[in-house]
């Protein structure tokens, strides 16, 4: 993969560059990424410090991206891609831009949907204050949009490296074991089922909170008097996808960077990184994450509070 830029920095694994990651992209072999991962801006109503489309032209401007990243991904590849919900201007119904967002990668850009994944962030903030708050005709939005997308129904996957740890129930049946038996719905339940697997399988409903308050970037950022970036996803998000559609060695690209939580995760897992971020305050500040704070403490802290549903 040529890179004509200087990275801003380099880690043991990868990289974070300052540019315009379209034409970034456009550098990058075809075949050659095992896993693109990022939440790019989202599209809502109104302007936000870190720029965004409006909804009616998101996905017109979004488009050129997904197209890259099909050509760049290898046919053993995904595409993960994290959108937050919106609603109308004014009104309290919904924003169809996620959908039509879906529709359009699939249906122009002709990527495949593994899966659509559901991020639960309990300690989200109610919103539209307007409808949720003060009228109370609504409650808070805490769930995100998560879209695996793939060239080959087949990619590369292993939910047995994201297995989680079995419930007390499902203990108590391993330790005594079952009968074969069919349940109402007419699922034959056999004796395999009790076998103990290493863990459970988990499901497309992850539950995080989005906090990192002892993280090394949140510290050292209020240390050096810098703003926070403003749209920051959990650790455990990245680190689940990467575990779960990757292998140590390979190549993972986040084209919406920000502050490089999908770097800093991928460089703890051992796997090849690459972060491009268009704003260059946002860009310069993601090394902090680098420093002073080894990458297992950020893991296991977020994991405390990773349940799966």
């Amino acid at each position: 993969m040529l890179m004509q830029a200087e990275p801003i920095y380099k880690s043991a694994f990868g990289a974070l560059f300052c540019a315009d990651s379209l034409e970034f992209m456009r550098q990058i072999d075809n075949d050659s990424v095992d896993l693109v991962l990022t939440s790019p801006p989202y599209a809502l109503h109104f302007k936000k410090e870190y720029g965004n489309a409006n909804q009616q032209d998101y996905i017109a401007w979004l488009l050129p991206f997904a197209r890259e990243i099909k050509r760049i991904m290898k046919p053993s590849g995904s595409f993960v891609l994290n959108l937050g919900g919106a609603w109308q201007p004014g009104l309290p119904i919904r924003s169809l831009y996620h959908y039509r967002v879906l529709l359009s990668l699939v249906d122009e850009v002709g990527f495949d949907l593994a899966q659509e994944f559901f991020w639960f962030n309990p300690a989200k903030m109610p919103a539209p204050a307007e409808w949720v708050n003060v009228r109370r005709i609504r409650v808070k939005d805490s769930v995100e949009y998560i879209f695996w997308f793939v060239k080959d129904p087949m990619a590369k996957a292993d939910n047995r490296k994201v297995l989680q740890p079995y419930s007390e129930d499902m203990k108590r049946l391993i330790k005594r074991g079952v009968k074969q038996t069919i349940r109402p719905s007419g699922h034959i339940i056999n004796a395999t089922f009790a076998s103990d697997r290493g863990g459970s399988i988990p499901s497309n409903l992850i539950q995080c909170g989005n906090n990192e308050s002892n993280s090394a970037y949140i510290k050292n950022s209020k240390i050096a008097g810098n703003k926070i970036h403003p749209a920051r996803f959990p650790a455990e998000l990245p680190r689940f996808f990467i575990e779960f559609l990757t292998n140590p060695g390979d190549l993972v690209l986040d084209p919406f960077a920000g502050s490089n939580t999908t770097g800093y995760v991928a460089d703890g897992l051992k796997r090849q990184w690459v972060g491009v971020e268009l704003r260059s305050d946002y860009a310069e500040e993601s090394k902090l994450r680098f420093e002073g704070v080894p990458e297992e403490v950020i893991l296991s802290q977020d994991q405390q509070s990773l349940q799966f549903e």
